[in-house]
């Protein structure tokens, strides 16, 4: 079992559901659209959020965004410990570090004593390409291995001062190092782990190893929470990590979706009805499987298992419920009579 740890009022670990995580792309010291994209995450499914804090400046704005959003606050820090112990006065609800890079014992004992003083728990983010110095040294690359010397090395630091209130992360923008980094350290600690390929790429390429990814390591039992990195807005990021927990069974919240990949037997606008359906399903809160199918032949019968479904004909579509069919629809009315008919159930 995973140690539990709390962020605000949400908590991970110890076989608690896999919570999403992302960061906001804004100047964070710009708390106006900070807000605005923290609140745009948070209603897409965000359970916490990750912002950038560069500077001294930028850490006194912390306490000003706090005041206007509900979800946990994550400050990113690199370098300055002080940013550390002034986001912590001013609220934040958890830290990630890298303590090889914010200075000697004595900067890291202070950072660890304040959080523990105010209950703030510390993220410990390890990438590839920020390892510590003497392991790079040691393996001559920044190998799985590596990166999992890293993380417990750093986490002995805070340890060292009493903190235990730690999350790791190990990330690389290799999918099987990724894996295997995380498949290491699972097996050689308790911490809950955060889980993502780092700079994974954009929403098509970046999803795809994504999914591979964190589809593997959650099937596996490993991870606690997690995010999808991806070269878009990170609303995307949200839409993406809901749809791998719920192909992994994790999550069972929202429409799902499930249509056929065409045939010279479709004789409908399949994939652009698909394409305008799919965003519009999003706003819609009902646990139930919307099927869009190509044909009679692969419509009701191997969808039938759906709550609801369309297939299309020579001349019409049906809308089907539970294999059974309904209704003839015009093709060009089933958009809106399949929208109505799922708004009804």
């Amino acid at each position: 079992m995973r140690r539990v740890i709390k962020i605000k009022d949400r908590i991970i670990g110890d076989g608690n559901p896999i919570l999403i995580q992302s960061m906001t792309t804004t100047p964070t010291a710009d708390t106006s659209a900070t807000v605005a994209q923290i609140k745009a995450l948070e209603d897409a499914g965000c359970d916490i959020v990750r912002v950038t804090v560069p500077d001294m400046a930028t850490a006194k704005q912390i306490d000003k965004i706090k005041e206007q959003i509900s979800i946990p606050l994550v400050a990113d820090i690199h370098f300055d410990y002080r940013i550390a112990l002034e986001c912590m006065d001013r609220g934040i609800d958890k830290i990630r570090i890298n303590p090889g890079n914010i200075g000697d014992a004595d900067r890291v004992k202070a950072v660890a004593e304040k959080a523990l003083q105010k209950n703030i728990p510390i993220r410990i983010g390890v990438n590839s390409g920020s390892l510590d110095k003497e392991i790079l040294k040691k393996y001559g690359a920044p190998t799985a291995d590596a990166m999992v010397e890293s993380a417990l090395k750093e986490a002995k630091e805070l340890e060292r001062w009493g903190m235990d209130q730690i999350v790791l992360s190990l990330k690389s923008s290799s999918v099987l190092q990724t894996v295997e980094a995380y498949r290491k350290i699972h097996s050689l600690t308790d911490y809950p782990l955060h889980i993502g390929v780092t700079e994974a790429g954009t929403e098509y390429g970046g999803l795809i190893k994504s999914s591979v990814g964190l589809g593997t390591l959650i099937n596996e039992g490993i991870g606690d929470t997690m995010r999808v990195s991806l070269t878009a807005d990170p609303v995307r990021e949200i839409l993406a990590a809901k749809e791998i927990l719920k192909a992994c069974g994790k999550i069972q919240e929202g429409i799902t979706l499930i249509s056929c990949p065409t045939c010279g037997r479709c004789c409908y606008p399949l994939i652009d009805i698909v394409n305008k359906l799919e965003p519009k399903l999003k706003t819609i809160q009902k646990n139930i499987t919307v099927a869009v199918m190509g044909c009679v032949v692969n419509g009701p019968g191997e969808a039938r298992e759906a709550d609801i479904g369309i297939a299309g004909g020579k001349e019409e579509c049906i809308l089907f419920k539970k294999g059974v069919v309904v209704e003839h629809i015009p093709f060009d009315q089933v958009m809106d009579v399949l929208l109505d008919e799922i708004n009804n159930l």
